[in-house]
């Protein structure tokens, strides 16, 4: 079967689409045959020994898929050859890759209002996003909710959660077209957080109170500025730092002003709190079968053009997912 692999650390350009064997499922494992896989920021950053976590080499890249179960193992009573399912990797990753053998425990079927390309646009971004919201910044309803690089993967699932979850979301992305889209999906509100002094519009948008939850996958300038649009007993949630600038603060400000700055690492906890993680995914999945989430899927690529795809997600020329193809059918 066909799968991109890194044989060593270095630009994802030197990432090869190549034949390799597939695996047999065990006991308890499943094969799905791939229909469509996530592209994420950390794919990149882990070809390139950027990541914390450095994967044993070779090693094939991609930690969400979705398409059709293939084969199970003797034990596997959850699925049945001919499911469509959706498909959660661990650190090992393998969902660059026309075929990926798991433990059954991490693949879900899916609804049926759900296609292939969207449901792998979902185990990272809104698994991390619900999360953040839910087990690290205790998003309550009615709370005010400030999104940063919000028309991106993950900020465009922390604005269609929050809404979900019943938060009043500030969107701040940097063009026209980004602001519309955030308010299309659900955005009370979408700033420009390119200008200076855009915290002084978050101030208005809350009565002068600041925002409860800070959603920042950003970091660099938008954080410096993000930190001062805190309400007292505000949680600032650290996703990650797209800006290519990892900031610092002053720790007197998060006491003066009252609020915690969290970090939100969605990779150890999944693996080490899985069935906790695996009940947050569910609970996505019924936010998608209710309509009341859908992942944007802004383009596609065939499996042979990752490095294509994973440029563009580096080079933050994308809204919503970025979504890798095998041409499966059935």
């Amino acid at each position: 079967m066909k799968a991109i692999v890194c044989h060593r650390f270095g630009p994802v350009e030197q990432l090869e689409y190549i034949d390799i064997a597939p695996n047999e499922p065990g006991a308890h494992a499943v094969r799905v045959r791939v229909h469509a896989a996530g592209a994420n920021f950390p794919d990149a950053l882990k070809a390139e020994g950027l990541h914390q976590i450095k994967p044993p080499l070779p090693w094939v890249p991609g930690s969400e898929s979705a398409g059709v179960v293939e084969a199970v193992g003797a034990r596997v009573t959850q699925v049945a050859p001919g499911d469509r399912v959706m498909a959660v990797s661990d650190a090992r990753g393998g969902g660059f890759a026309e075929a990926i053998v798991l433990d059954a425990a991490r693949v879900f079927r899916l609804p049926p209002n759900l296609r292939f390309e969207e449901a792998a646009a979902i185990p990272v971004v809104y698994g991390t996003t619900l999360y953040a919201l839910k087990q690290r910044g205790r998003l309550a309803a009615g709370e005010w909710m400030l999104v940063l690089g919000a028309a991106g993967g993950v900020g465009l699932a922390a604005v269609q959660l929050g809404r979900a979850l019943g938060a009043r979301v500030i969107a701040a992305a940097s063009t026209p077209e980004k602001r519309a889209l955030c308010l299309e999906h659900g955005a009370e509100a979408a700033i420009d957080y390119t200008q200076p002094g855009w915290r002084e519009e978050v101030k208005a948008l809350t009565g002068g109170r600041g925002v409860d939850v800070a959603y920042d996958p950003v970091g660099g300038d938008a954080f410096d500025e993000a930190v001062r649009c805190m309400a007292f007993d505000g949680r600032y949630l650290v996703i990650g730092f797209t800006s290519g600038r990892i900031p610092s603060i002053r720790v007197n400000y998060p006491l003066v002003k009252g609020f915690d700055i969290l970090g939100v690492r969605y990779d150890v906890w999944r693996d080490g709190c899985w069935d906790e993680a695996r009940a947050n995914l569910a609970q996505v999945l019924d936010l998608c079968a209710r309509g009341l989430v859908r992942p944007l899927v802004s383009a596609t690529f065939p499996l042979a053009e990752a490095v294509q795809a994973l440029q563009r997600i580096t080079s933050r020329q994308t809204t919503g997912k970025v979504v890798l193809t095998t041409g499966a059918r059935g």
